[in-house]
């Protein structure tokens, strides 16, 4: 996530160059054409075919963003859903025999969110999740398709255990078993997200209008900028090609590039918590680097 609060303007160019650079030249032939060849442009709506397109690119960016924001809503669910899981695990857990485990939980749990970033943004596994796990906790929730949903199965027997070996009651289970259940609701909508992409209609529709209008804008202009064609036309055509540029960039918000949720941040603010509930020493929040929060 960028957090700089001055524009990224290299960046800008490096996402739009080649669109722009197409059309600066298709403007380039278009004003040479006019005035080689004489011919009456003629007199589109271009006007009318701007708003339309504005309002198609506005509709579109906001199901973008919405999808952005819900993914940044599901990790701050997440985050809730970890304290609390740790608190109980400290309140509940106070025999000196559960010592053990109440430590196995909560590093589980920091295992687990790491595990969720990794598959989330399509990597294998970092060390931040293997140094969270001994060897026998690690590997058969690894071996899984979905390792993040192993090692929460995994945390779920480990409290059903304790409720056997009388360490836990059945209602301070259902309460931790509650709270499995938020923190597997968050896991979902997270997935939800990066598995459903925007409709067929959504993806297509306004980049075609876009490069149509493109196309179409210097031929409306031509005969009143004449030589100034290129500029014109392709500084109004960086606006709609930045705003279509908005969309995609928004729209997967766990892609792992410089526009998603942050959530290597989130995560390390996650391990801090969950440490410092157990009284272990914690790392250092996660800093932007070069303007951006990972």
């Amino acid at each position: 996530m960028i957090v700089e609060a001055t524009p990224r303007l290299r960046q800008i160019g490096a996402e739009v160059w080649r669109p722009l650079a197409l059309l600066f030249v298709w403007d380039c032939v278009v004003a040479l054409a006019y005035h080689l060849l004489p011919f009456h442009a003629p007199n589109l709506p271009i006007t009318l075919f701007g708003s339309a397109l504005a309002l198609f690119l506005g509709f579109r960016g906001n199901s973008s963003y919405q999808r952005w924001w819900e993914g940044r809503v599901l990790w701050g669910a997440m985050i809730n859903g970890s304290r609390s899981l740790a608190r109980m695990a400290s309140n509940f857990l106070v025999e000196d025999d559960a010592r053990d485990l109440r430590r196995t939980l909560v590093l589980r749990q920091i295992a687990y969110v790491h595990a969720l970033r990794c598959r989330l943004r399509g990597q294998p596994h970092d060390a931040d999740v293997l140094r969270f796990l001994s060897d026998d906790e690690a590997h058969p929730a690894l071996a899984r398709a979905n390792a993040a949903n192993g090692l929460l199965d995994g945390t779920g027997r480990r409290i059903a255990d304790a409720v056997r070996r009388g360490w836990l009651d059945t209602v301070q289970q259902c309460a931790m078993e509650r709270g499995l259940v938020d923190i597997a609701n968050a896991q979902g909508g997270m997935e939800r997200l990066k598995n459903t992409p925007l409709p067929h209609q959504y993806r297509f529709l306004p980049t075609f209008f876009t490069q149509l209008f493109c196309a179409l804008l210097p031929i409306a202009l031509v005969e009143t900028l004449g030589f100034a064609t290129p500029l014109g036309s392709t500084v109004a055509g960086l606006m709609f090609l930045a705003v279509l540029r908005t969309g995609d960039d928004l729209v997967d918000p766990f892609a792992g590039t410089v526009h998603d949720v942050p959530m290597t941040a989130l995560c390390r603010t996650i391990e801090i918590d969950l440490l410092q509930a157990i009284g272990d020493p914690a790392p250092a929040p996660v800093r932007p680097e070069r303007g951006v929060l990972w």
